[in-house]
């Protein structure tokens, strides 16, 4: 990225340090050099990251998802048991970061002494992030993790899948990625409180409380009622009709939340008899009898494709949506409407870019993931 194209973003002339791996913290890296900062991926000589070799599928002699975690970035290596190393790293830490995210295993970090208390104490300027695995503090704080163990320890991964049917991880590494998202929040958090006080900080979060956040509503639920709650499949607790439901052709996700939109949605149906009995009149109720009206709608809407479904309930304007697979959803017309999807300059290579757009201009995608070492000429000479 030139100097004049990062001039165009809000995060222009931020430095980052990544001593990161896998997804979090390169996840939380990339928002912050998409939204302008000059990142700098820290890599151990040799294989670097793991995720560069977690494939198939690979692309461009790298894995496909390291490709899509680390564009925009610099890459440089480092051997932390080579004692020059690791003062050249320390220095750049000290006197040139603004930021460093970092997520290698608990206790790692402070045993090089290149620990947040070290470094703060020499760079007040500093904001130091750290990802933990269970937290920094407590009886797990020293355990590693990655995400289907925060999925699962949680209890995300029980409300997951269908009940009765054994317990499925979210498709996506929801835990890293939202963690990588609470790092750039706080990162930008603090080089806000920065601007008034010129003190840095140092932030700390975890994949275990992000993954215990998204489970916000499932405790709130618990503790007013002292029910657990149960996988609702691709619906969801309390509301119905609000799930996929099978047509001739596929499944199409319903949503009726509401007195209005199930008036409207027995419309749609052809105003079945049972659509008008006491136990369907209101939410509440249909929720507790959700089991009974699924197989019900799904009985009428098995009869047509997803389209004559879409028809109808788009032109009395209730939400609907066809379970669509990845191919279709890269060549949705509103996909490509957003521009969100971009192209590499080179033309090698189409990203999902940042999902935030600034006065009308979403963030472009610049440059791919760096080879390994490939700035060490840059950045260590």
């Amino acid at each position: 990225m030139s100097e004049q194209q990062q001039n165009e973003w809000p995060l222009s002339g931020v430095r980052v340090y990544e001593i990161g791996t896998s997804v979090a913290a390169p996840f939380g890296t990339w928002i912050l050099a998409a939204m302008g900062a000059e990142v700098i991926k820290v890599e151990p000589e040799g294989r670097g990251d793991d995720c560069r070799h977690w494939g198939p599928p690979f692309w461009n002699g790298t894995s496909s998802m390291f490709q899509a975690l680390n564009r925009d970035k610099k890459s440089v290596t480092v051997d932390l048991s080579n004692p020059e190393d690791k003062a050249w790293l320390r220095n750049e830490l000290v006197s040139k970061a603004d930021v460093v995210l970092q997520n290698m295993r608990p206790g790692k970090i402070a045993s090089l002494g290149l620990g947040a208390n070290e470094l703060c104490k020499e760079n007040p300027r500093l904001i130091y992030t750290n990802i933990w695995a269970f937290g920094k503090e407590g009886p797990m704080k020293d355990k590693p993790g990655y995400d289907p163990l925060m999925q699962a320890y949680s209890g995300l991964m029980s409300l997951n899948g269908e009940e009765g049917r054994p317990p499925v991880r979210i498709g996506t590494s929801a835990i890293d990625m939202g963690t990588g998202m609470w790092c750039a929040i706080g990162i930008i958090g603090a080089l806000f409180e920065r601007q008034k006080t010129g003190n840095g900080c140092i932030v700390d979060t975890a994949l275990y409380e992000t993954a215990l956040s998204w489970m916000t509503y499932h405790a709130a639920g618990y503790h007013s009622t002292g029910e657990l709650p149960t996988p609702q499949g691709s619906g969801v607790q309390g509301i119905s009709p609000y799930q996929a439901y099978e047509c001739s052709d596929g499944y199409l996700v319903i949503a009726a939340p509401n007195n209005k939109l199930f008036e409207q949605l027995k419309g749609v149906l052809g105003s079945p008899a049972w659509s008008n009995e006491e136990r369907f009149q209101t939410n509440p109720s249909r929720f507790e009898n959700k089991t009974e009206l699924n197989k019900l709608i799904t009985a009428v809407t098995t009869q047509q494709p997803r389209a004559h479904w879409q028809q109808k309930l788009d032109a009395l304007g209730i939400p609907n949506s066809p379970i669509q697979k990845v191919d279709e959803v890269l060549s949705d017309p509103q996909t490509q409407a957003l521009g969100i999807v971009q192209e590499s300059i080179d033309k090698t290579m189409r990203l999902i870019g940042l999902p935030i757009s600034f006065n009308g201009k979403r963030p472009p995608l610049q440059n791919v993931a760096p080879a390994l070492g490939a700035d060490n000429d840059t950045y260590k000479n």
